[in-house]
């Protein structure tokens, strides 16, 4: 497991996780008398040395040997804690707490390992700005025109309007989505990414803290967070999102009052991520976007220069050719 966090999915704090548990777990073990399981092991006339069970699960892929291995983890620490209970009480209490611990390591790396894989293809990411003017069938128009288009995943941003209204162009848009081999995200709203069926959501600064938002997923949600800075950058990486927004990359009118990050950020805040995939963003069109792929910006999100095209569609074809050039 720890190599899979490491090598895999190049994730520092789950490799710090997995890394402290084998520690814990080695001083758990401690408190037993391992000379004396040296010397009764006896693996030459072991009667489980020759078993062979019947569909027993073949490796395909590394991802299926960490999952086993977290299986077998938290089975074995369940067997220590029962086995060491008639030899030394402290030693099982200390089993059991590891056991718990696992569980919870178990499921946030098959969390983060689910949203990377499913994120990992993203090269044009779009958002979708719903305003209270706008009618729901140009919202909608547009993000199919941008699905057809070949965007790779699409990021339903509305202010202001009834959530009613917001749960009924979310559910049209993870329809559009899923019908075209997209992601879908919701911004900002994680009861509404949950009703609507969406792939993940997308939390800013003053948002929803991420904690508290993946106690609220019914399903494994792709979650993103926002950064303007490198001290933001070490506070998202901490918590472990499937990537993190860079920017804005340029002066963007969709928010004015952030100031620009530009390559001085974005450029460091590359080297930085560990693992963790990005997204540019910000002001980002085909004019600039050659200038964005020189800071080695592997995905970027756009906003104006697509909503306001007269193409659309066309106009995701030409970011897409150029991005997959790149």
């Amino acid at each position: 497991m720890e190599e899979y966090c490491r090598f895999v999915l190049e994730n520092q704090p789950l490799t710090a996780r997995t890394k402290e548990l084998r520690h814990r777990i080695c001083r758990a073990a401690a408190a037993i008398d391992t000379e004396k399981l040296i010397a009764a092991r006896d693996s030459a006339r072991d009667v489980g040395r020759a078993m062979r069970v019947g569909d027993q699960m073949v490796r395909h892929q590394l991802r299926d040997s960490s999952v086993a291995a977290g299986k077998r983890l938290t089975e074995a620490l369940r067997a220590l804690a029962e086995t060491a209970a008639v030899l030394d009480t402290q030693a099982a209490a200390a089993f059991e707490e590891l056991r718990f611990d696992a569980y919870t390591l178990e499921k946030d790396i098959a969390l983060c390992d689910n949203a990377r894989r499913r994120f990992d293809h993203v090269r044009l990411y779009v958002l979708i700005t719903a305003a209270p003017q706008d009618t729901d069938a140009r919202i909608l128009e547009l993000a199919r025109l941008c699905a057809e288009g070949g965007a790779d995943c699409l990021q339903l941003r509305a202010k202001n309007i009834p959530d009613g209204r917001l749960l009924n162009l979310a559910r049209s848009i993870v329809q559009t989505c899923a019908d075209h081999h997209a992601l879908s995200i919701i911004n900002d709203r994680v009861d509404i990414a949950g009703a609507a069926g969406a792939d993940g959501v997308h939390l800013g600064q003053d948002d929803l803290p991420l904690p508290e938002a993946r106690r609220l997923q019914t399903k494994p949600l792709i979650f993103g967070l926002s950064t303007h800075n490198i001290d933001q950058l070490h506070a998202a990486i901490a918590l472990n999102p499937a990537y993190i927004a860079l920017g804005p990359a340029f002066q963007t009118a969709t928010k004015p009052h952030e100031p620009c990050a530009g390559p001085q950020y974005i450029r460091p805040a590359l080297k930085t991520l560990s693992g963790i995939p990005h997204v540019a963003i910000g002001g980002i069109n085909l004019a600039n976007l050659n200038e964005v792929l020189a800071w080695n910006v592997r995905t970027v999100a756009v906003c104006s220069a697509i909503a306001n095209a007269d193409n659309p569609k066309e106009q995701c074809q030409r970011f897409i050719q150029r991005l997959r050039a790149r």
